[in-house]
């Protein structure tokens, strides 16, 4: 049986911090256009998306909170690996796309699920694609993550950085999406796990999105940006696309759970381009960065980089 009381709190504070995230964005790019979207889900809950479009820094983006709830058909039973009839889940997530190819893409997401068998878990991470990579700023975003994950005991640092190494991996291009950050799930599933605990880092992690973008994006915000820059944006948010249709487990949950594809899809960048086997030059700040990617499933230790 579902522990409803422990889900409204967690709801509450989700949208808490997707309050607090927005609020944060919009003073760090005070341009930016908002557009908020509330809606409801057929099938049970609802949620609020927010879009964030046109900023002097970012191009597109946005955060999205969620409550749905409903029957666990087939195709979600799979996935899940349960005989639970109903399933609620809650979270909020966010991708920012900026204009300035100096600038990285950004992904946050932390979520709840539980099942009417009394089954319930978390999962989340943040991790950072940049255009270029920069070794220096890899290292400080990964500090960043494990100072966040030192202040609580149901966090490992080293774990959930090896996790998103794995992760967020294109095996079809053999190259990882970015530099990584830390990725977790189905913390608590097998009930060795303090909610409340699992909760305040996921609060806690979520809480610090928005400041973490400022520090990674700030330094680049008026770089020079000439038109090889604006090609190679695009060729980088084609395999952004290309992972999220393809191996992204949020966006197949949401689209197998009967979700709202519009606020599911809105990680999506505006444009993004793909170009025939495309090669860049020998000694290229492209290639520099394409050797960093190509380093495997086992990623980089950034913190020693």
């Amino acid at each position: 049986m579902m522990d409803v009381d422990f889900l409204r709190s967690v709801e509450s504070a989700y949208r808490a911090v997707q309050d607090e995230q927005i609020a944060g964005l919009r003073a760090f790019d005070a341009e930016v256009n908002l557009t908020r979207d509330a809606w409801d889900r057929p099938g049970g809950g609802g949620g609020d998306t927010r879009i964030l479009v046109d900023g002097a820094i970012i191009e597109k983006g946005g955060l999205n909170f969620s409550a749905v709830e409903g029957e666990v058909n087939a195709a979600l039973a799979q996935q899940l690996k349960t005989k639970a009839t109903r399933f609620a889940a809650t979270g909020v997530s966010s991708v920012l796309h900026p204009c300035n190819p100096h600038v990285p893409i950004i992904h946050m997401n932390v979520r709840y699920f539980t099942l009417d068998d009394g089954t319930w878990w978390f999962g989340g991470g943040i991790d950072l694609t940049p255009h270029y990579v920069i070794p220096g700023e890899a290292r400080a975003f990964h500090e960043e993550l494990q100072a966040i994950c030192d202040r609580h005991a149901v966090a490992d640092y080293p774990a959930f950085k090896a996790w998103a190494d794995r992760y967020f991996y294109s095996p079809h291009r053999g190259e990882s999406r970015g530099v990584g950050g830390i990725f977790f799930d189905h913390m608590g599933r097998e009930g060795d796990v303090d909610r409340e605990a699992a909760l305040a880092f996921c609060v806690d992690l979520a809480s610090q999105y928005a400041a973490i973008y400022r520090r990674r994006a700030e330094p680049f915000t008026h770089q020079f940006v000439d038109a090889e820059d604006v090609a190679w944006q695009g060729l980088r948010r084609g395999r952004y696309v290309e992972f999220n249709l393809v191996h992204d487990r949020g966006t197949r949950f949401g689209l197998v759970s009967g979700g709202r594809t519009e606020s599911i899809l809105m990680s999506l960048p505006p444009r993004a381009d793909w170009t025939y086997d495309h090669q860049p030059p020998e000694g290229s700040r492209q290639a520099e960065t394409l050797a960093w990617l190509r380093k495997g499933t086992e990623g980089v230790d950034w913190l020693s980089a």
